[in-house]
């Protein structure tokens, strides 16, 4: 029988989450949680029951297998420890807390419960991701050196409407960057030390609209990123991996990984290395590495019904997610001192 998932918040994240239970066909869908009536609608379209509150939801018999929180982020640490107490295992929305201190406390109640809490970055879901790790670790790059990723695209006047979109959090590096810093550490290994610098001279708003940032990793990789939401430009990952009908494609790359035998673009996924000697006057050409392609949040879906039927441990637990925002942390701080900062330890 599939597993029964309910969905609290029925907004735009939520109904692709819900979109991606009706065609996992692993999962079926519990209910749809969120006060808003306009909710019960989506619910009863989508074969779920409807509840105003996840407390509701979660002492009703049969009650959910897992809950997946699509809510505002404000709410995502009650909430996700609402279902650990519960012993509900859940999928929280990236960013798992507004502050690491938060998510420190949520990681903590989570793993002495035993309660399995997944963070929904999703892109460690993607084939292409997938296929990068596993070409690092397999050593075809060799040892990392370095590496580059671009967010750049050109957020129309509209988006700014809601006046926290144009306030401090509201911008790029939270919303858009911090799914490459995530995707960066799956890659690379843990950050060591973070530098960064940002402008809002585009669109003057209170946060920033561009920013650059220096990783420097543990393992003494380095790593540049860039991102910036006035820019119209091809390179992104939603421009480039093509996993998203709601964004046109460009055939693009937006990361590049070197290491010491060869060098990867993604997700073009062509692996550049030298047929023969080593050395910048030998001949070097390009492969292209076969994926195939699917859903990141399809797969993401089928992989949390595996981790609540125990059969996959969670491929973003919590403490991947705490991490993440620790390396965000760094940044603001770095872009406060204009020194290089440590992500804090928890």
């Amino acid at each position: 029988m599939s597993v029964a998932i309910a969905v609290a918040g029925g907004g735009l994240m939520g109904r692709q989450h819900i979109k991606a239970i009706a065609e996992s066909g692993a999962v079926r869908l519990h209910a749809v949680i969120d006060p808003d009536p306009a909710a019960q609608a989506v619910a009863e379209g989508a074969g779920g029951a409807w509840f105003p509150d996840l407390a509701a939801a979660l002492e009703v018999s049969p009650a959910p297998q897992g809950v997946i929180l699509a809510t505002p982020n404000r709410l995502h640490v009650e909430q996700a420890l609402a279902c650990v107490a519960a012993g509900v295992p859940v999928l929280v929305e990236k960013p798992l807390a507004t502050s690491t201190a938060e998510a420190a406390r949520l990681v903590e109640a989570a793993e002495a419960a035993a309660v399995p809490v997944l963070v929904g970055h999703h892109r460690r879901h993607s084939p292409f991701a997938a296929a990068t790790k596993r070409l690092i670790e397999t050593g075809a790059l060799g040892e990392l050196v370095a590496a580059d990723g671009i967010c750049w695209l050109y957020k129309p006047e509209d988006y700014f409407a809601p006046e926290w979109r144009r306030q401090p959090g509201g911008g790029p590096i939270l919303i858009n960057l911090v799914h490459d810093i995530d995707l960066m550490r799956h890659f690379m290994g843990e950050v060591a030390g973070v530098q960064a610098t940002a402008s809002s001279a585009r669109r003057g708003f209170a946060v920033e609209d561009t920013a650059a940032v220096i990783l420097e990793f543990a393992s003494g990789a380095v790593a540049t990123l860039s991102v910036s939401d006035t820019a119209v430009a091809p390179w992104s990952w939603e421009l480039t991996a093509a996993e998203n009908p709601a964004y046109p494609v460009t055939g693009q790359s937006c990361y590049r990984i070197a290491g010491t035998r060869a060098a990867l673009s993604v997700p073009d996924m062509r692996l550049w290395r030298n047929p023969g000697a080593r050395g910048w006057w030998e001949p070097i050409a390009p492969e292209t590495v076969a994926v195939t392609r699917e859903d990141p949040l399809l797969r993401q879906i089928r992989h949390f019904a595996a981790v609540i039927e125990g059969r996959e441990a969670p491929l973003v637990p919590a403490r991947e997610g705490l991490a993440t925002l620790k390396v965000v942390e760094a940044i603001r701080q770095a872009l406060v001192t204009g020194c290089q900062v440590a992500p804090g330890e928890m």
